[in-house]
């Protein structure tokens, strides 16, 4: 992992077990520097990380500070990065997928309605199954407009699609809408993930976009019932 993600990983973690408050000002980045050997750079784009996740503000001639968010904003926050970096919270596991299917298709109904396309543009139609420590997790299923993300390999779905994103095409991800439910797994679900038909998972659907505005994927995960928490920091309004 990158040491500006472990940094930013490091902080976050502190603001959502409550060791940064709303409001409280996180330490200067010369003393981040210090404190975990990290040059200037590399703790500025940690920080610059936290502040497009929209976790801490900048003032300027004041420091940094942990945005004063709603508890409906620091839900949704949390809740995307939780999927974005979930080997980051456990950085001893490994984390590996395995690829079910890899195609481009024309955009089917779900994803033109999801990603604003019509049914002559192409997706990426892309299903895996997530590990953790060699045991499934996860069983992801998403699309991704070609004409938004050009270029995308197998070695990239097989890691992070997001690092692809953002440190390949320079493409900054600002904010992923999610819902989050609860069902009996199928049968095929069951098989992948290791379950007993019926068993429960939780159901996270999702759309990413970018900077610029626009829908990059669309995404249904199922997740296994033992291996799901959502991360939450509840303040009153």
């Amino acid at each position: 992992m990158p040491k500006y993600k472990y940094i930013a990983d490091e902080i976050r973690k502190k603001i959502m077990a409550g060791q940064f408050k709303s409001n409280d000002r996180i330490p200067f980045e010369k003393e981040l520097c210090a404190h975990y050997g990290a040059s200037k750079m590399t703790v500025k784009r940690a920080m610059d990380m936290l502040v497009s996740e929209g976790l801490i503000i900048k003032r300027r001639g004041s420091g940094t500070f942990v945005k004063d968010l709603s508890k409906d904003e620091m839900e949704n926050i949390l809740l995307s990065v939780q999927q974005q970096q979930a080997a980051a919270y456990h950085p001893s596991e490994k984390t590996t997928s395995k690829i079910l299917k890899f195609a481009v298709i024309y955009a089917p109904e779900i994803a033109q309605k999801k990603l604003n396309l019509d049914a002559s543009q192409f997706v990426y139609d892309i299903s895996r199954i997530k590990y953790t420590n060699d045991q499934p997790y996860a069983v992801e299923y998403l699309y991704m407009p070609v004409e938004k993300i050009p270029g995308l390999e197998m070695s990239y779905i097989v890691g992070s699609i997001y690092e692809y994103v953002e440190d390949v095409l320079k493409r900054k991800i600002t904010s992923i809408h999610r819902t989050v439910t609860v069902r009996k797994a199928t049968l095929m679900e069951a098989k992948h993930l290791e379950l007993s038909e019926n068993d429960p998972v939780a159901i996270v659907t999702q759309t990413g976009y970018l900077s610029c505005g626009q829908s990059f994927e669309f995404s249904v995960s199922v997740y296994r019932y033992d291996n799901f928490s959502a991360d939450f920091v509840l303040s009153r309004d």
